[in-house]
C-alpha cells in the first residue's frame, strides 16, 4: 500500500532544508536539485511546492514570514497586557518580541540570511517587488505597534515622534541583522540584544531602564 505522507511534515522537512541550502549557497544560487537533495527526497516530490527558481524563491520568502509570524504571535501571547508589567519588564519584553527578527541563533540566521537575500534579488527582479514591499511594511508595523503599546503603558518619554523612533528602530534592526549575517566574528547576538535593549533604554522615562542585555533567552547562540 503507498505509505501516507503528511503534508504538514513534509513542508517542513522540505523548508529546512531550503534554508540550510541558502545559508550554505545562498539563495540566487540555489536549485531544486539542491533542495531535494539536501531533504533526501525525489526532485518530483518538490514539484508540489515550486517549479522554477522564482517559485523557490518566493516559497523561501513567504516560508520565512509564515515562520516569524508564529513566533511574534506566540510573543504577544505570552506578554498578554503590557500594562500589567513594571516598566523595566516592559522593556525587556520588547526587546525580546523585537529580538525574534534578529539572527540570534541558527534558526533566526536562516531566516535573516533568506530575507537578505531574496529582497537583494527583488531590487533588480520586478516579479518580487510585491512580496518584499509587503514584508519592508510588515516590519515597519510591527515596530510601531511595539512602540505605541510601549507609549500606551507610559513607558517611554511622552512627546516622542512615533512615526520617526519607528523608522529609527527599524533602520537599527535592519542594521543588526545585516551585520550580524555577514560579519558574524564582529557581531555576536549578546551584542545585538544588548545594542537593542540600549536603544529601547535611550527612549524610556527616568526609572524605566531595563538591565543591559534584557532578553537572555533572545541572545542563545546556535
Amino acid at each position: 500500500m503507498p505509505r501516507h505522507v503528511d503534508p504538514e511534515a513534509r513542508r517542513r522537512l522540505v523548508v529546512d532544508a531550503l534554508f540550510r541550502v541558502v545559508v550554505r549557497d545562498g539563495l540566487q544560487r540555489t536549485s531544486l536539485r539542491a533542495v531535494a537533495d539536501e531533504a533526501r527526497l525525489n526532485i518530483g516530490s518538490l514539484r508540489h511546492y515550486f517549479d522554477s527558481q522564482q517559485d523557490l524563491m518566493r516559497f523561501a520568502m513567504q516560508s520565512m514570514l509564515d515562520r516569524v509570524e508564529r513566533r511574534l504571535l506566540e510573543h504577544v501571547e505570552r506578554i498578554g497586557d503590557l500594562a500589567r508589567h513594571p516598566r523595566p519588564e516592559q522593556l525587556r519584553l520588547a526587546a525580546g518580541f523585537l529580538a525574534e527578527l534578529l539572527p540570534l541563533d541558527e534558526r533566526r540566521r536562516a531566516e535573516v540570511t533568506v530575507f537578505l537575500d531574496f529582497n537583494t534579488a527583488a531590487r533588480t527582479d520586478p516579479a518580487f517587488g510585491d512580496l518584499s514591499r509587503r514584508t519592508a511594511e510588515g516590519t515597519g508595523n510591527l515596530v510601531r505597534r511595539a512602540l505605541t503599546r510601549l507609549v500606551a503603558a507610559g513607558t517611554l518619554r511622552p512627546g516622542l515622534d512615533i512615526g520617526i523612533e519607528t523608522e529609527r528602530l527599524t533602520a537599527l534592526l535592519d542594521g543588526l541583522g545585516l551585520r550580524a549575517v555577514l560579519h558574524p566574528a564582529s557581531l555576536s547576538p549578546r551584542t545585538c540584544v544588548d545594542v537593542l535593549a540600549a536603544h529601547l533604554r535611550d527612549l524610556s522615562l527616568p526609572g524605566a531602564e531595563a538591565a543591559p542585555g534584557a532578553d537572555s533567552d533572545s541572545a542563545r547562540t546556535a
